[in-house]
């Protein structure tokens, strides 16, 4: 579910409570949880309505000065489904507390360690993370394709193992496309790198 930057900061102070949107199939599910920059949402309600149902206040809730207003958008879209979608904001995005976190303590070293490992291991492409690591660091900012193509990987495969090492906040995405290591990410390396 796409959010604009504007509504997301009104989700955040709690303002914006509710979205509407036609979809084919939804995006989000009741009791599921959305990742946006400006943290974690908590979807409380998927429900189909029809149209009539939606109130000047519900509009409101959706970051809409009025009913007509909130229509105008939905009608661009005429295809699918109509939902309603009520949410809560549940607080910022763990990775980001994650990828902040240094001066780790042998025990969170160790279990990120041991992660690393375990991705390894499971990985039919055998050991990658400290390659991707590296290259990352020798070269912040680099896109994925260009990332991929320097270690002879497909995009995606490269883009799926990136997220992998972003969910235990190694790595961060940067706005132009690319990736750099987290303080966190920075940290291991160097330890890993000197063991």
């Amino acid at each position: 579910m796409l959010i604009k930057h504007q509504v997301l900061e009104r989700i955040a102070d709690g303002t914006v409570t509710l979205a509407f949107r036609r979809w084919k199939c939804p995006t989000v599910k009741t009791g599921g949880q959305l990742r946006t920059a400006v943290g974690i949402l908590a979807i409380d309600e998927v429900a189909v309505i029809h149209v009539d149902e939606i109130t000047a206040e519900a509009a409101q809730k959706a970051g809409y000065s009025s009913c007509s207003e909130l229509l105008h958008t939905l009608n661009k879209n005429e295809e699918g489904t109509l939902y309603r979608i009520k949410f809560h904001f549940a607080g910022q995005d763990p990775r980001e507390v994650l990828r902040e976190q240094v001066n780790l303590t042998d025990d969170e070293f160790d279990k990120v360690h041991q992660t690393l490992t375990q991705l390894d291991l499971k990985s039919q492409d055998g050991s990658w993370t400290m390659t991707i690591l590296r290259l990352i660091k020798q070269h912040p900012g680099l896109r994925a394709t260009e990332l991929a193509a320097l270690v002879h990987l497909d995009t995606q495969v490269l883009k799926v193992k990136v997220r992998k090492l972003k969910s235990i906040g190694l790595t961060v995405s940067i706005a132009r496309g690319g990736y750099q290591l987290s303080p966190r990410g920075c940290e291991m390396l160097d330890r890993l790198d000197s063991t």
